[in-house]
């Protein structure tokens, strides 16, 4: 496995290659980004994985300094999948001038994750465009427990005209049920064994739309309210249109419920994708 650190030695490396799958991260790896390694090993001959904690992406009260950096730990992991080589660029390299051009988004891209951390997508798009222009891939594989950034990346891919083929992996979980991800390791070990009622709350809306409840602003209220009981402080439950992201309606077939809520200062995200069969 190699390690290159930067644009030029990656594309010296990368340009004899064919069929390159592509994984972003920011490193502090666990068994969430594994699965999308595993993915892209299934359906590529060369294997590049990026380790960017990407400033663009955090706001000015939230956690850059302190994310959580492990690189030898996920260099050892990613050596173990037989990854063919390791992205990891530091700030100069990716920012030799100060980042003054952004990618504009879509309005869906100010909602929900982006209501609450404004200024979020933008920064993702604008370094994975980043990313892709220096890689070249010919697949990127992202995971659904960010499922509005994997929205986004596909709208940006397709309007750009990236000969990019966007693959998808699913949420990896924990016995009892909550998303793996970086930071559940802020958790106590009280507020990890409350965790788990985030997705227990979004699981109930999914068996009240299957038992053919139909008002979906209720339910959204409803698993609010029980998680507000719980101490947790609700940011947003929304059922949506799985194709556009926008609220969904009673006739809508392919649903997600994307939700977002803090437990003591951890704020997590999850969301679960399901077929409304009384649509």
């Amino acid at each position: 496995m190699k390690i290159i650190e930067n644009i030029e030695a990656l594309r010296s490396t990368l340009k004899n290659e064919e069929n390159i799958a592509f994984v972003p991260t920011m490193g502090n790896l666990h068994e969430g980004h594994l699965s999308l390694i595993r993915i892209a090993k299934k359906h590529a001959d060369f294997v590049v994985v990026s380790i960017f904690v990407n400033p663009l992406q955090f706001l000015p009260s939230e956690d850059f300094n302190q994310y959580p950096r492990s690189f030898n730990s996920d260099c050892n992991m990613l050596r173990n999948l037989d990854v063919d080589l390791v992205f990891a660029p530091n700030d100069k390299i990716l920012f030799p001038v100060p980042q003054e051009i952004l990618v504009l988004l879509p309005p869906v891209a100010n909602k929900y994750e982006g209501e609450f951390r404004q200024g979020f997508f933008c920064g993702v798009a604008t370094i994975v465009l980043k990313l892709f222009n220096i890689i070249q891939p010919d697949i990127a594989i992202f995971g659904k427990k960010d499922y509005q950034q994997l929205h986004i990346i596909r709208l940006m891919v397709q309007q750009f005209n990236f000969a990019i083929k966007i693959l998808d992996g699913e949420i990896v979980r924990a016995t009892d049920g909550l998303a793996l991800s970086s930071r559940n390791q802020y958790l106590n070990n009280a507020q990890r064994l409350e965790a788990c009622n985030l997705y227990q709350a979004l699981q109930s809306i999914v068996n009240e739309v299957k038992n053919g409840h139909s008002n979906f602003s209720f339910l959204e209220k409803k698993a609010t309210d029980k998680l507000s009981e719980r101490d947790w402080k609700v940011d947003y439950i929304s059922i949506l249109d799985k194709r556009t992201l926008l609220p969904a309606q009673a006739n809508d077939r392919e649903l997600v419920i994307l939700a977002a809520a803090q437990i003591g200062k951890t704020r997590l995200i999850d969301n679960i994708e399901f077929i409304n069969e009384h649509y």
